[in-house]
Parts: C-alpha cells; structure tokens; sequence
C-alpha cells in the first residue's frame, strides 16, 4: 500500500473516521465522507480523508488507500481499499468506467426536460490557485470528453431535488454539467449557483454521492449507500421536496 509516514490523529478523530464507516470487509471500507473534508491533499492545513485513514493502519504500518476523490464540498459515499491487490483490483475497475455512481443535488429550479443526457467536453483551467472546469468544444485543445445523466426526483416553485449519474469521472463534471444546462446547483457559488433559497441561505454546496456500486475483489456487485446528512435533508424538507 502505501509507505508514506503515519499521521498522529486525536481520539477525537480517530472516533469520528470510525463513526463514518458504513461497509467493511476484508478487501475494502467505504465511508459517509461529511461535507467540509478534502479527500486529499487540500491546501487547508487541516487533516484530509486520506490523513484519517490512518486510523485504520495495521501493525505492519499498512493501512488503506482511497480508490476515487470526492470535492471537499460534496458528501456521500467514498471508497477505500484495504489491501494492495484490491487498490490494483479497484483502480483498474475504475478506469474502466466499472463504478456506477448516484448522487442527488439540490437545484433552485427544475431542468427542462425533466431528464436526460448531457454530452459537453470539459477543460481543466486554472485561475490563480483555483483549478475550474469549463465546457469546451470537442475539438478544442485539452478538451475531455464528459457525459453525466440526470433525472429530476421532485420539483416546485421554491425548488427541484435530481439524481445524477457521471458516466466519466472529470472534476467537477457535475456541477459543471448542470450550470451548462442552466441548472446550477444551490450553494455551489464557483459555478453560479444561488447561495439562499426562498426559506433560507444554503449551508453549503448541496452535493450529496447517495450510492455507489462497484464489482467487488472477490466476485459480483456490492453496493454501498449513504443516506443524506441532516443539513442536506433539512434543506429539501424545508423546500418542500
């Protein structure tokens, strides 16, 4: 796995990295990644998701390894492998496109139609110390291509809650997605979305990764899902939704 030097925790992180499992074997751990925490790496010096998995290092100092990213912002389910032949095992499912992925978003107006599609080449552009994405033509320089579906769940006047599936894995490409189609997400102020609602401000960009299935290192299917948090849940009773 992965030899890089352990990370001291506190017994109040340890508790909470443990408190936020919700699918463990011998091969993977998935947990409920709370909004606010970086996966990896962020430039916040505060402990990301990937410090934390320290909690789990075993006595030869191995210790788990995170299969995919989510935004700092987004919460919901995420993936850690536990041993070295199920990060290879998982890695290359994920490269070939083998994860199907669910989330729901919280948008202050449903898209026109109610579903589909949405095929828009994204290109990775930095802007000062901030990396976007931006919907390019296909043929441009840099150009990805990108496809995520979306299904409108429930919608009103004050607002519309979408299940949304990214069929590729761009940063962003979601959030991206939906401000394309004019849609986007509540809270999600780096890519136009409104930062109130009619019944009060957003707490945050409101992303939540509610399920995700993957073929499993020992044979078929497992699914993992994750029920939103209350400030997500809140905010869509709260609409109405």
């Amino acid at each position: 796995m992965t030899t890089r030097q352990p990370v001291a925790l506190s017994e109040d992180e340890i508790a909470a990295v443990r408190s936020w499992v919700i699918h463990e074997d011998a091969h993977v751990i998935a947990f409920s990644k709370p909004s606010g925490l970086s996966s990896q790496g962020g430039r916040i010096q505060a402990h990301t998701l990937d410090d934390l998995l320290w909690a789990f290092a075993r006595s030869n100092g191995k210790r788990p390894e995170l299969v995919h990213r989510l935004d700092r912002d987004t919460s919901g389910v995420i993936l850690a492998a536990k041993t070295k032949p199920a990060a290879g095992f998982l890695g290359k499912a994920l490269q070939m496109r083998r994860f199907r992925k669910q989330y729901l978003a919280l948008l202050s107006a449903a898209p026109d139609p109610a579903s589909g599609t949405i095929d828009a080449p994204l290109r990775r552009e930095e802007i000062g110390r901030e990396s976007y994405m931006r919907v390019v033509a296909f043929d441009a320089p840099g150009a990805q291509g990108s496809q995520s579906r979306y299904r409108t769940l429930a919608a009103n006047d004050q607002g519309a809650v979408v299940e949304l599936e990214p069929l590729t894995g761009r940063m962003h490409q979601l959030r991206v997605h939906m401000a394309h189609l004019g849609r986007p997400l509540i809270g999600d102020v780096r890519y136009g979305g409104a930062l109130t609602t009619e019944v009060g401000p957003a707490p945050r960009l409101m992303l939540h990764a509610a399920k995700l299935s993957f073929p499993h290192p020992e044979g078929g299917t497992t699914t993992v899902e994750a029920p939103p948090p209350a400030d997500f849940a809140g905010l869509r009773t709260a609409l109405g939704l």
